[in-house]
C-alpha cells in the first residue's frame, strides 16, 4: 500500500504532465491508483488516449520541486485522499464525465492557500460570477449580494477577475465571510495585476485555488478549464452581468451539467450586459432579484435547457 506522502507526490506529477481537463488521465489515476499510473505515464506505458494527454509533458517530474515550492508559498496540495478534498461536490464532476460529459472531468488535486479548509468552504458555496467589464449597476448588485450572503454564512467563491468577481469578492469580506477564489493559472503568477491585494485579502479569510502547478501562466483554455471547477465548488452559480459571448455563460453550462441551481441577475434591456442573464432565464434559470431569491434555490436542481444553450 502507499503511503499518503507517494500519493501526493504522484499526483503533484500527473498535475503538472497534462492540460486540465485530462479525462483519460483521471479514469486511468482512478483505475489503476495515483502511484501506479504516475509511474506508467512518466515511462509511457499507459493507454493510448492517456499518452496522447501526457505525451509532450510526461518527462516533466517535478513533482517533489513544487510540492517545495508550495511549502514556500504557504500553499499546499489537497488530494482526493485527504479529509479536506470536497468529495460531495466533485463527485457530480465524476459522474457527469462518466456520462459523456469529459469537459468536466474532475481534477487530480488541487493546490490550495489559506487557513480554511477547501471542504467547508465548498460545502455552501454560491458561486457568483459575471461580465469583467461590469457596468456600476452589475459591481452594486454582485457585492450587495455577496455582503448579504456572507452574513447569512454562505459562502462566496468566484474568479477573482475584473468586474463582477472583484466585486463578489470584496462584498464578501466586508460583511467578514467567507470566500474562495478559484484561478485560471498558478497560485504564484499574481494575475490579475491589479488584484494581488485582493488575493493576499481573500487568503486570509478566505481560500485561493488553482488545478496549476506553480509559475503556470493564464490563458484563454486555462479559464475555460476553470469555470467547470467553480460551477463544482460551489452549490449554485449567480450570473450578474454577461454578454452573450461571456465565459460566465459556460460557467452556467457547467453548473447546469452538474445539476447545480443556475441563477441570473436581469438588467436593462438596452445594456449588452444584460443579455446574458437574460438569455439564461429565457432557457429555464431562477430569476434573482435580492439575497433572498439565492437562498431560496440553494435546493433547486439545476435547469436542464441551461447546458443546452
Amino acid at each position: 500500500m502507499s503511503s499518503t506522502s507517494d500519493v501526493r507526490v504522484a499526483r503533484a506529477f500527473l498535475l503538472r504532465v497534462a492540460e486540465p481537463p485530462a479525462p483519460f488521465l483521471a479514469r486511468f489515476v482512478a483505475e489503476v491508483g495515483p502511484v501506479d499510473a504516475a509511474r506508467l505515464v512518466h515511462h509511457g506505458e499507459c493507454p493510448a488516449r492517456v499518452r496522447e494527454e501526457t505525451q509532450s509533458r510526461r518527462h516533466l517530474d517535478l513533482a517533489e520541486r513544487d510540492l517545495a515550492e508550495a511549502d514556500r508559498y504557504g500553499a499546499r496540495l489537497v488530494i482526493p485522499e485527504d479529509p479536506e478534498w470536497p468529495s460531495a461536490q466533485l463527485s457530480a464532476m465524476v459522474d457527469a464525465d462518466a456520462h459523456g460529459m469529459s469537459h468536466l472531468a474532475p481534477p487530480l488535486a488541487l493546490w490550495v492557500q489559506g487557513a480554511r479548509r477547501l471542504d467547508d468552504l465548498a460545502r455552501n458555496a454560491v458561486a457568483m460570477t459575471g461580465s469583467r467589464a461590469a457596468t456600476g449597476y452589475g459591481e452594486h448588485v454582485a457585492a450587495e449580494l455577496s455582503y448579504h450572503l456572507a452574513q447569512h454564512e454562505i459562502a462566496v467563491a468566484s474568479g477573482a477577475g475584473y468586474g463582477v468577481d472583484g466585486a463578489a469578492h470584496r462584498g464578501t469580506l466586508a460583511a467578514d465571510g467567507d470566500t474562495m477564489a478559484v484561478l485560471g493559472c498558478a497560485l504564484d503568477v499574481g494575475y490579475p495585476a491589479g488584484h494581488v491585494s485582493l488575493l493576499e485579502r481573500i487568503t486570509t479569510q478566505g481560500l485561493v485555488v488553482s488545478e496549476y502547478p506553480f509559475g503556470v501562466p493564464p490563458a484563454r483554455h486555462r479559464f475555460v478549464a476553470r469555470n467547470r471547477l467553480l460551477a463544482a465548488l460551489a452549490a449554485a452559480v449567480v450570473v450578474v452581468e454577461a454578454s452573450v459571448r461571456s465565459s460566465a455563460l459556460n460557467t452556467a453550462r457547467h453548473a447546469a451539467d452538474l445539476a447545480r441551481p443556475v441563477m441570473a441577475v436581469p438588467g436593462p434591456i438596452t445594456a449588452a450586459q444584460s443579455a446574458g442573464p437574460h438569455q439564461l432565464v429565457q432557457g429555464g434559470a431562477h430569476l434573482v432579484t435580492g439575497t433572498k431569491d439565492v437562498l431560496s434555490h440553494l435546493d433547486s436542481p439545476g435547469p436542464s435547457t441551461t447546458s443546452s444553450s
